[in-house]
C-alpha cells in the first residue's frame, strides 16, 4: 500500500523533496520560487481539504513528468468540492482554497470511485 502522509506538512515535504531531486538532475531547468510555492500551496489545500471535508486522506501520489507535477489525492467522501461565493457583507468563512487550486493548476479532474473520490491536478513546472 502506498504511503499516505499523516498531514499536509508531510505531503508538502514529499513534494519539496521530489522537486528538489528533480532540480539536481543533469540538464534540469531552474524551478522558479513562485512555481515551488504554488506546488506546495496546492498540495496543502488538497490534503487539508481531504482531512477537513473528505472524511480523511486515503491516498496520495506526487510525480514529475514531462508535463509537470502530477498530484493525486484521494479521500473518503464522494462529495465533489464546490466553489463558495463570498459576496459583500457575507459572514462565510473559508472557501478560498478550492478556487486557488483551480487557478494554480493547468489540469484538474475529480473522479468518483468506490468509497470516495480522487482529485488529480497538474502543475506546469
Amino acid at each position: 500500500m502506498p504511503h499516505v502522509p499523516r498531514n499536509a506538512a508531510a505531503a508538502r515535504a514529499v513534494v519539496a523533496g521530489l522537486l528538489d531531486a528533480r532540480s539536481k538532475e543533469p540538464g534540469a531547468a531552474h524551478l522558479a520560487d513562485t512555481t515551488l510555492a504554488d506546488a506546495l500551496l496546492v498540495t496543502s489545500e488538497l490534503v487539508t481539504n481531504a482531512f477537513r471535508h473528505g472524511g480523511g486522506l486515503t491516498g496520495f501520489t506526487a510525480e514529475v513528468s514531462a508535463e509537470g507535477l502530477l498530484l493525486t489525492v484521494s479521500d473518503a467522501s464522494r462529495e465533489v468540492p464546490s466553489v463558495t461565493v463570498h459576496g459583500p457583507g457575507s459572514d462565510l468563512v473559508g472557501g478560498y482554497g478550492w478556487p486557488l487550486v483551480h487557478r494554480l493548476s493547468s489540469r484538474l479532474t475529480v473522479t468518483p470511485y468506490p468509497g470516495g473520490k480522487r482529485i488529480a491536478v497538474l502543475i506546469v513546472l
